[in-house]
């Protein structure tokens, strides 16, 4: 089997060093980068069908930094003056610095957690008399309402931008030796835009279980998983595959 040809379903990366293109060196492949999905914000004609008030609120739950930059473009939409005593609960440190964007930093009620929410709800509990808003996007990690409801924090979700499947029509006559893929929106934007897709001798590589389950579902043969024992990376399976099949 020789593999000449890879297609990561994710935004080239900014910088020169990446494992993919270090895989691309070792074997000599081609390796090209094209972002399956994007986000596009909700508009504020949708956003007031859902009857949120953001005045109703003494404090905002940011898990991203696209959630922060939406949630102040709603607020300027709806011509909302967020409060100065607003209290910000962000998943990590890089989150709340990012908050510097939008308010002065050492003059807000901010608090954060390590990397995960798990980490962070134990600092939402400790203020459980707040009114949290959750703004988030249509597709939202189970883990968040579940925790905040098992801890019975008063908190509603905010969906202010949207997972949409990008236009691929310009690959249609382009073929790839392994397709990679992080998210189950990435493999249902493969079959929204070539509904005809034949895998036949095409590599699918799938990082995480719910990837690899979207692209079963949909009929699609995984040939490639991460991450597994001993294989941690996608780039570390790749590897490991093309070694295997040589």
């Amino acid at each position: 089997m020789n593999i000449k040809s890879i297609l990561v379903s994710q935004p080239e990366p900014k910088t020169q060093k990446s494992p993919f293109r270090d895989l691309a060196d070792k074997f000599k492949i081609k390796v090209d980068f094209r972002s399956f999905i994007h986000v596009e914000g909700i508009v504020s004609q949708e956003f007031r069908k859902d009857r949120i008030n953001l005045g109703d609120f003494t404090a905002v739950i940011f898990t991203s930094r696209m959630a922060v930059d939406h949630y102040f473009r709603i607020a300027g939409e709806t011509r909302f003056a967020v409060p100065d005593d607003m209290k910000y609960f962000c998943i990590s440190e890089a989150v709340a610095y990012y908050l510097q964007n939008y308010v002065v930093y050492r003059k807000r009620k901010i608090f954060f957690g390590k990397q995960s929410f798990i980490d962070l709800i134990e600092t939402i509990n400790k203020h459980n008399s707040e009114k949290f808003l959750v703004p988030c996007s249509d597709i939202q990690r189970k883990i968040i309402p579940e925790l905040l409801t098992k801890h019975e924090i008063n908190y509603k979700n905010a969906v202010l931008y949207k997972t949409v499947c990008s236009d691929l029509s310009d690959l249609e006559e382009v073929k790839y030796d392994i397709l990679v893929f992080y998210s189950p929106s990435g493999i249902q934007s493969l079959v929204k835009n070539f509904p005809d897709f034949q895998q036949n001798g095409t590599k699918i590589a799938a990082f995480g279980p719910t990837t690899a389950k979207a692209a079963q579902e949909l009929g699609l043969r995984i040939d490639i998983k991460a991450p597994m024992p001993g294989i941690p990376s996608m780039t570390m399976a790749i590897e490991d595959f093309i070694k295997t099949n040589k």
